[in-house]
């Protein structure tokens, strides 16, 4: 394949920040059409970055003739029939995050992808702990901490004016899609993402017991100027039976004022303390009192290369790490076991 041609479905901040630039960056490859929520603003994302097609359609997009990949930057509600839609037109696929509403649409399109082993499916992997990721992975697999025993994270909403302090409860901030169940289905604030990151480190979770609150329970829709119910919480705290091991507590919240962004993992040997507003990594070892920071070479600082890794994939060039459709099953699958427990009080095992 000499040039592989890419069709954009869904040209939001992301794909217009992230996706599109980095395609139009890589040798042999061009971005030939767009489709967007309206013609006019699919068209304001062809003359902005040199598009020479504009569908009305998507699935006219997909289905048309010289075209090899597509990439879908909508919301999760679209993703299913989407990465139907291209797998069936044998279409590469590239999906944005979250994969899918929930753990069944995930299933169906892990299916359909396997049915296609011809064709390269990514989702686009969460990025905000990439400058540690290696270092923990490392950390643990030299032996450092012996048997790994519990493992501790609060991370919260930021405000970025104000770095990466969680926030406190804000009643004036508007309805989001992110609070519309319809269009996030089970996602949960950036939830997945930090699942995602916990399973590089660790490995995925065996069972599942969570508490939920959602403390601000209705926002103005700012498009209809109507109050509409919020979905999702917007605080979670929840225990994790890991395979690897140890118990996880994981605190996700938007609304724990000047809260943390920080992680324990407490082994045998040696404790190791991730402090992800500062970036930093320390570990204390038996019989120590104090920390010792790890530093963190350059090399293993991992940096967004989704659409680099995407097309060197579909040239067989390498494999698809980050994420892959299982990635994203497990972490749907961890989505809705945490909300099934909060609503049984229940204990959930995985996978579902």
């Amino acid at each position: 394949m000499d040039t592989i041609r890419i069709g954009i479905v869904g040209a939001g901040a992301n794909t217009k920040e992230k996706h599109i630039p980095g395609f139009q960056a890589l040798e042999g490859v061009e971005i030939v059409s767009v489709a967007n929520r309206s013609r006019e603003s699919g068209q304001r994302v062809a003359d902005e970055y040199g598009i020479s097609t504009v569908y009305d359609d998507p699935y006219d997009l997909i289905a048309a003739d010289g075209t090899d990949a597509i990439c879908i930057g909508t919301w999760p509600y679209m993703h299913k029939p989407l990465v139907l839609a291209a797998l069936e037109a044998n279409k590469h696929v590239l999906t944005e995050a979250r994969l899918a509403l929930n753990a069944q649409q995930a299933h169906e399109m892990l299916y359909a992808s396997r049915l296609r082993p011809n064709l390269i499916t990514q989702v686009v992997p969460g990025p905000i702990t990439y400058d540690v990721d290696q270092t923990i992975i490392d950390t643990i697999n030299e032996g450092t901490l012996g048997d790994l025993l519990s493992v501790d994270i609060a991370v919260s909403a930021f405000d970025p004016s104000k770095g990466m302090q969680g926030t406190f409860l804000n009643r004036d901030l508007p309805f989001l899609w992110r609070h519309d169940r319809d269009l996030n289905g089970m996602n949960v604030m950036l939830m997945g993402v930090w699942y995602e990151a916990i399973m590089r480190w660790l490995g995925p979770a065996s069972s599942i017991t969570a508490l939920t609150r959602t403390n601000v329970k209705a926002r103005r829709d700012p498009n209809s100027g109507m109050v509409r119910t919020v979905a999702p919480p917007d605080l979670v705290e929840i225990l994790a039976e890991m395979y690897a091991g140890p118990i996880l507590h994981l605190r996700v919240s938007e609304v724990t004022g000047l809260g943390p962004n920080q992680m324990w993992m407490f082994g045998s040997d040696a404790t190791l303390h991730v402090d992800f507003e500062q970036i930093s990594v320390e570990v204390a070892k038996s019989g120590e009192t104090s920390f010792t920071e790890v530093p963190i070479p350059d090399e293993k600082r991992d940096h967004w290369r989704v659409e680099e890794e995407f097309v060197n994939a579909i040239r067989g060039l390498e494999k698809v790490t980050r994420q892959t459709f299982e990635d994203g099953v497990r972490y749907m699958e961890f989505t809705e076991a945490v909300l099934r427990s909060s609503q049984t009080g229940r204990k959930v095992h995985l996978p579902l």
